[in-house]
């Protein structure tokens, strides 16, 4: 026999899809959230339908759990995609050329890494990471120089590589830019590689993913699990794997604290 829905239960999924829409809004806070959370828990034919309200906006439920709340991804070509003219309005960025949103795009990529460099951090709910502009500056640094080397030794021998020439001009591009650079009223220039860094976080900070913690380093956070749960889905991307095979992330100390390799080098 078919499930059926009430107009209740139907207005109650989307509720729950709308508090996913909410990135700084959590179960904890909020009687109604934390309900329809354990709901879907609990209840599958809850679960399903709040999945069908979301694919119907063009939304993908990734996971919902008390800690993070409903963690919600946009479909290709769904009006709630974030496109490259609405993150750049958001993040401030002066630039929309197609260099600069790769540019943004391995900032994205070294800040995930950053936060999460080893599957058992991913696999961990309780695990918490921390980034900084300077640490994922540093990281984005060193993955260009060592795939700059690797492009000359390549060249070396005659054997160029396959990767893209946007991606090799997008590296070498982010190394060419100065790490800091002050404007005359002392804000972070906005053209330097540590001012897009600062832009980038804050906007995953704006999103529920980050939450700030101090001005050290230029500016650091700590993951939350909303961001884990969104790194989990970009992990299967072989970019990131890439990422780290590169062996720029180091891990220091037993308590996860993170940095990058290069960072002693651009002191």
């Amino acid at each position: 026999m078919p499930v059926t829905h009430t107009s209740v239960d139907a207005e109650a999924a989307a509720r729950l899809v709308a508090f996913g829409m909410r990135p700084k809004q959590l179960p904890a806070r909020d009687v109604v959230y934390g309900e329809l959370v354990r709901r879907y828990g609990e209840d599958n034919a809850f679960k399903a339908l709040t999945h069908s309200v979301a694919s119907g906006l063009g939304l993908m439920v990734l996971e919902v759990t008390q800690q993070a709340g409903c963690v919600l991804a946009a479909t290709d070509e769904s009006v709630f995609e974030i496109k490259m003219d609405s993150y750049a309005r958001q993040a401030k960025i002066r630039e929309r050329r197609e260099t600069e949103k790769v540019l943004h795009g391995l900032i994205h990529l070294a800040t995930a890494a950053l936060g999460y460099p080893r599957p058992d951090d991913l696999a961990n709910d309780t695990y918490i990471g921390r980034v900084s502009v300077e640490q994922v500056d540093a990281m984005v640094r060193e993955a260009a120089r060592v795939l700059d080397e690797r492009a000359q030794l390549a060249e070396a021998n005659n054997d160029p590589l396959a990767d893209a020439p946007e991606l090799e001009q997008a590296w070498r591009a982010y190394a060419r830019r100065p790490a800091a650079a002050a404007t005359k009223d002392g804000r972070m220039a906005a053209d330097t590689t540590r001012g897009m860094v600062s832009r980038a976080l804050r906007f995953l900070a704006d999103q529920g993913f980050l939450v700030p913690v101090s001005d050290e380093q230029g500016g650091t956070y700590r993951t939350t699990p909303r961001y884990q749960i969104q790194v989990r889905e970009l992990a299967a991307d072989a970019a990131f794997d890439d990422l780290l095979a590169l062996d720029v992330v180091a891990v220091a100390g037993a308590g996860g604290t993170l940095r990058a390799t290069a960072s002693d080098t651009l002191q």
